[in-house]
């Protein structure tokens, strides 16, 4: 014999059915209660009206009624009610359950390739329309993700195929040359090293961004004041002024990503400057978090655009910036880092061109 589920279901259904037979025992035991104490032949008292004025009458109270049979009944009643209960019970908690066969149902239905559908539940704004809406949201952010990482996916393609491209190019033209000589073998040998570098560079930045998002690996204190001196001393900016106002600012997280975080930023500052131009960087305490700020003159950006940059291979025109190299990963990089850090991140343009970029990090 196949014993039936244990379903949500027969669960309310069961209990309804308790609270019913409860309710009723009690009925009962207080009507035993009642008739069992109640005096066998009370004396009563009751005033009439008469024409001569009110007039006093009484009597006896007849024989209790018989206590055995009144009980049988009511158990036999209590049995038809317990059966009653449990079906209306089934019928009550089929029609709340209904709502949540429906979400069930329409959820495995969906899957990565039509993330783009929704439960949309119909009906009150009760604690199952909440769960469907939640779940709806939940639906939302799964379809943005896988969205963006085959938009990431088509990209980093791109940017591979592109040094492969030239090298296998390059070989071609050095190997159908046949006036060849060692030195243009050794030119061409040459450009394609710098295309292997190109695509080791991108790799690299590939890797960081996954690191990156996937969280600190280690957490322990550490001072932004003393990331950003050590990067300031390595940046390369001879052409450029540099000022520096390195306050205290402590922080907590994995010193190689915040480390890679404040190189990204100085760099990106140094990269996409102007001759002659300038870099600020600032550390300092404000309130319960530490500030870095990187900021650096350069061509005039359009606010609407910055926040592209922080996205994966989204770089400027170079014809504006005057920058041709790099992959566009520096700045989501530093997205990435200060989302794992949970600390916020803010970019302006600058009045007379350039970029500022501000972040905070929890100091605790």
């Amino acid at each position: 014999m196949k014993v039936p589920r244990w379903t949500a279901r027969l669960r309310l259904a069961l209990m309804y059915c308790g609270m019913s037979v409860a309710s009723g025992a009690v009925l009962l035991l207080i009507t035993y209660l009642l008739v069992v104490y109640l005096p066998p032949n009370a004396v009563f008292l009751k005033q009439e009206n008469t024409t001569d004025g009110p007039v006093l009458s009484g009597g006896v109270a007849g024989p209790p009624v018989n206590v055995g049979a009144l009980l049988g009944v009511s158990a036999i009643a209590l049995v038809i009610v317990a059966f009653l209960a449990l079906a209306l019970g089934w019928e009550v908690a089929g029609g709340v359950l209904r709502p949540l066969r429906t979400i069930t149902t329409r959820t495995r239905r969906i899957s990565a390739t039509n993330l783009q559908e929704r439960l949309a539940l119909d009906g009150p704004a009760d604690e199952l329309h909440e769960l469907a809406d939640t779940i709806d949201a939940l639906l939302g952010r799964l379809e943005a993700a896988f969205d963006a990482q085959r938009q990431f996916v088509a990209n980093a393609s791109h940017e591979l195929r592109t040094p492969l491209t030239r090298q296998r190019a390059l070989i071609e033209v050095a190997l159908d040359d046949p006036e060849a000589t060692i030195s243009s073998m050794r030119a061409a040998c040459r450009r394609v090293l710098a295309a292997g570098d190109q695509q080791e560079r991108l790799i690299e930045g590939l890797l960081t961004l996954a690191s990156s998002q996937r969280g600190p690996g280690r957490r322990e204190r550490l001072d932004l004041a003393v990331l950003a001196s050590d990067t300031v001393d390595r940046a390369g900016a001879e052409d450029l002024k540099v000022e520096v106002e390195l306050a205290p600012a402590p922080a907590y997280g994995d010193p190689r990503l915040v480390e890679r975080l404040v190189t990204n930023l100085v760099d990106n500052a140094v990269r996409h400057n102007v001759l002659g131009g300038w870099i600020r960087i600032t550390t300092r305490r404000e309130g319960d978090r530490s500030v870095l700020t990187v900021a650096n003159g350069g061509p005039v950006l359009p606010r609407a655009e910055i926040a592209r940059l922080f996205q994966p291979f989204q770089r400027f025109d170079a014809e504006r910036t005057g920058v041709r190299d790099g992959h566009g990963l520096g700045l989501s990089i530093v997205a990435a880092i200060a989302d794992a850090h949970n600390a916020e991140l803010r970019a302006d343009p600058g009045t007379d061109g350039g970029l500022t970029v501000w972040v905070a990090f929890p100091a605790r």
